[in-house]
């Protein structure tokens, strides 16, 4: 699998581009702060339908360009679109971004997808193009609160099982509709026989996130130990374990027993939504113990045993994703770090240091420039 074409309209700091991508790693240089980011960025978005790195969508139309279309009738549209070749053909994805004006006339971001020219969700798209990305930001899968390592494993889990991306959704609007239920029956405005049915809920769509998050866990293990062997050299015990707030099988007991006090607090204080994957080095945890260095070692190995994962369970490769994550890494470390690139089909690698890539073990088959949003090199 791999991204063979990736154009941009008013997206970000790019007015207009439309790059053809060739296979194997591609090398994408330049400055701080002149878009390489917002490349590889918009390559994800055409994975997950979201932004890595904002939760507000407005941030993805291009600067200016909102106010510059004021004029009637005001509808500037961000494109970010794609065409992947999959084992099972070529896909061309499109993610549209319109702005519309809301209730108090400020504008309003709407999104709109499609594939082969057919409408469809962000949940339809996802899993269609695999993409596995690594940061900077990803030491908060260490560092970070169990919020940011269950997106990892729930993201992870999406893109091979629709059925677990189903139940994550109805969890989540179980979760709402009970917790407003919660507090309607503590200010004595519902009664109690009213939860019987979220209850049930809970524990159906509970129970199925949390064995499949569980099975999971358990084949990415011996991968993630894997990659930190081969990233560190040492013998250290390394180990990953699902953390559930309680067992799926005594979720519905636990539901039960902890009734009252969920109405006290007007909230659901047990499930999915309040699990954990424990990391632990040396038999101690990660978050509490691990230095920074050691902390980006394990984040990149579990991005690389995410990819593996992926090829696994979709027999097929998906794309290396590698944002400015080489300067912070010794000569060894960023040469098996480049290796294992060159073992997919395609990797994007960018870095605002020339000199990190220029005693690359690996041949690109491109690389690119950045400046100001304008791209050369192919």
């Amino acid at each position: 699998m791999y991204l063979s074409r990736l154009a941009l309209t008013d997206y970000r700091n790019f007015q207009s581009l439309e790059l053809e991508l060739p296979q194997g790693a591609l090398f994408i240089v330049g400055d701080n702060a002149q878009g390489k980011s917002n490349l590889l960025e918009a390559t994800y978005l055409l994975s997950i339908a979201k932004s890595y790195r904002t939760n507000t969508e407005r941030e993805l139309v291009r600067q200016g360009i909102l106010n510059e279309n004021m004029g009637p009738p005001p509808i500037p549209q961000t494109l970010i679109s794609g065409d992947a070749e999959t084992r099972e053909g070529r896909l061309r994805i499109i993610v549209g971004l319109r702005a519309i004006a809301g209730e108090t006339d400020r504008l309003l971001v709407k999104k709109l997808v499609r594939v082969n020219s057919v409408p469809t969700t962000g949940s339809g798209l996802m899993g269609r193009f695999n993409a596995v990305l690594f940061t900077a930001d990803d030491i908060e899968l260490v560092y970070g609160s169990p919020s940011v390592r269950r997106r990892f494993m729930d993201i992870l889990i999406s893109q091979v099982d629709r059925s677990y991306l189903r139940a994550l959704q109805r969890y989540q609007h179980v979760v709402t509709q009970r917790n407003h239920l919660l507090r309607f029956i503590r200010d004595h405005r519902s009664s109690n026989q009213e939860l019987d049915f979220w209850d049930a809920e809970l524990v159906k769509e509970g129970t199925s996130i949390s064995t499949r998050r569980e099975e999971v866990v358990g084949h990415l293990t011996p991968l993630a130990t894997r990659s930190y062997a081969d990233l560190t050299n040492s013998q250290e015990n390394f180990s990953l374990s699902y953390q559930p707030t309680v067992a799926s099988s005594a979720l519905a007991k636990a539901v039960e027993d902890h009734r009252d006090r969920e109405i006290g607090a007007g909230m659901t204080l047990i499930g999915p939504h309040r699990d954990d994957l424990a990391i632990e080095v040396a038999d101690m945890r990660a978050g509490i113990f691990a230095s920074r260095g050691q902390a980006r070692t394990i984040a990149l190995a579990l991005r690389l045993a995410e990819a593996v994962f992926l090829k696994d369970m979709r027999g097929e490769e998906p794309v290396l994703l590698l944002d400015d994550v080489l300067s912070e890494m010794d000569t060894e470390r960023r040469h098996h770090v480049l290796r294992e690139a060159g073992k997919y089909q395609q990797a994007l690698v960018t870095t605002a240091e020339p000199a990190l890539i220029q005693d690359s073990p690996i041949q690109p088959s491109a690389v690119l420039t950045i400046r100001r949003g304008i791209v050369t090199g192919l």
